[in-house]
């Protein structure tokens, strides 16, 4: 019972109530040195994904050319400022969620959809790999009507391409970015040298290609 309930979305009625105050964040990233949340650098644009545990997908974006910042955080769900515990519920309906600050002189947002494309495997439902809850679904969270776009063409490029390997219905949601919730401070380049390097990461793609990142979204 307990299992089902984590992959079955909690209504708005029946999510926890969450608090007023946000989450503590540490100033800058622990590898990329730069301002964890706004006020940004001038130039940047901002893309949220999310693709299962963030610890490992977070990791994906910083070694990504063109970052300038990532954050670990929760989105789509009805919680205001939810804790990790509370996420982990099932009970807040939120993802766990990568901010992806970036410089698009440097990398497209089609760029960085098909890092998200080919960093997990989409066609899982409420789970990722052996993690198993809706804060583990795929989501892409777009900001504006361009990335929406160019959200949608490469999901359906990249459908092609599942299928045609014999994989199920890509199940990612493409939706608008709603409030975005800063993780705590030791969820945040969890992954880093100087944190955790060999630490637990969930995340594992289908080994195929997506077929963007070619040229940048105009």
């Amino acid at each position: 019972m307990f299992g089902l309930a984590k992959t079955q979305m909690v209504s708005a009625e029946k999510a926890l109530p969450g608090r007023d105050e946000p989450i503590p964040v540490p100033p800058r990233h622990d590898v990329l040195d730069a301002p964890l949340a706004p006020p940004y650098p001038d130039g940047v644009e901002i893309a949220e994904f999310a693709l299962g545990c963030f610890w490992g997908a977070e990791r994906k974006f910083w070694q990504t050319p063109g970052v300038v910042s990532t954050a670990a955080g929760y989105e789509g769900g009805y919680t205001p400022n939810p804790t990790y515990e509370e996420v982990c519920s099932g009970l807040t309906g939120h993802t766990e969620t990568v901010r992806v600050v970036y410089d698009p002189s440097r990398v497209s947002y089609t760029d960085l959809l098909r890092v998200f494309w080919e960093a997990h495997d989409p066609t899982q439902g409420m789970r990722q790999g052996n993690d198993v809850g809706t804060q583990y679904r795929s989501a892409i969270f777009y900001r504006d009507d361009v990335q929406r776009e160019a959200a949608e063409a490469s999901r359906d490029a990249y459908q092609t391409v599942l299928t045609s390997a014999g994989y199920g219905p890509i199940t990612t949601e493409v939706t608008a970015a709603g409030d975005f919730y800063f993780a705590e401070d030791y969820h945040q380049q969890y992954l880093s040298d100087s944190k955790n390097p060999n630490g637990y990461c969930g995340i594992a793609g289908t080994g195929l290609s997506c077929p963007v990142g070619v040229a940048p979204v105009e």
